[in-house]
């Protein structure tokens, strides 16, 4: 790691990681109806070589949802991501749970980022996440564009794995949303490809486009079988209403399934496989 920098796999701690894994998947739990991956889930990976998760940017809930997905589908990698280094001031533990500062839209920004990048991807079992939009974009909007940074930096390293991550937060039959992933096909780099960066951009694009556009299809489908459930958190209106829904079932004899929607409704208590 350059002497200027910082180092973040120094830095960061894996008691804190799985602390603070916990912390954001009881958040998004109060957030969303439920945490989703559109199936066929999580894809296998090669162990012997570093990976980069590069996905579109439609939330202020994204960075939350990276952490919980990299803990979950991911638990035996490093994972790491660039934060605004002004917020990560105001934040520094998050250092600690493997984030390192970038200066957006700036040269030093950039460089900062190759620089760390390719220090922390020299390891096999690294992967960095990266909200690759560089801004809140509505999931919908096409063709989807890419900051450059991820094609350089991919381009300077040996092998690396490129995995495209599409998310997105509709809202299906409760009163809080979903929270919806789908993991695209992956793009893996070898030796004397001859791969331009701008070539590889392209290539990126088109790949996580198509991944959002599976997902896109899939949330209005409004099918939860087509997901796995990562996450279970708030169901039912709450209040008046749904004490008055409690009170007819018991009349009856029913047991109160605070669901709203009649498919959520069908899949009250089942287990649903994680990948």
């Amino acid at each position: 790691m350059p002497t200027d920098l910082p180092d973040p796999d120094a830095l960061r701690s894996p008691l804190l990681v799985r602390f603070f894994s916990r912390v954001m998947a009881r958040h998004m739990a109060s957030g969303f109806h439920a945490v989703r991956l559109m199936r066929p889930g999580v894809p296998a990976l090669p162990a012997d070589r570093p990976v980069i998760v590069y996905c579109n940017h439609p939330s202020w809930w994204d960075p939350a949802f990276l952490i919980l997905l990299a803990s979950r589908a991911f638990p035996e990698r490093r994972s790491f991501g660039p934060m605004d280094a002004a917020a990560l001031v105001r934040y520094r533990f998050m250092a600690r749970i493997g984030l390192f500062p970038v200066e957006p839209d700036t040269a030093a920004g950039a460089v900062a980022f190759m620089k760390v990048g390719q220090s922390l991807l020299s390891r096999p079992d690294a992967m960095l996440w990266v909200t690759a939009e560089g801004r809140f974009t509505d999931p919908r909007a096409r063709p989807v564009r890419l900051r450059g940074g991820i094609a350089h930096l991919a381009c300077r390293l040996e092998r690396v794995t490129l995995l495209p991550l599409a998310l997105e937060y509709p809202f299906w039959e409760e009163r809080t949303p979903e929270a919806l992933a789908r993991f695209g096909t992956p793009l893996l780099t070898e030796p004397g490809s001859g791969l331009t960066p701008a070539r590889l951009q392209e290539m990126l694009e088109d790949r996580l486009e198509a991944a959002m556009d599976d997902l896109a299809l899939a949330a209005r489908s409004r099918d939860p079988d087509r997901f796995a459930t990562l996450l279970r958190g708030r169901t039912g209106v709450g209040g008046v209403y749904d004490l008055w829904r409690r009170c007819k079932a018991w009349v009856r004899g029913e047991r109160f399934d605070p669901a709203h929607g009649s498919a959520a409704a069908g899949t009250a208590g089942r287990k649903e496989p994680t990948s």
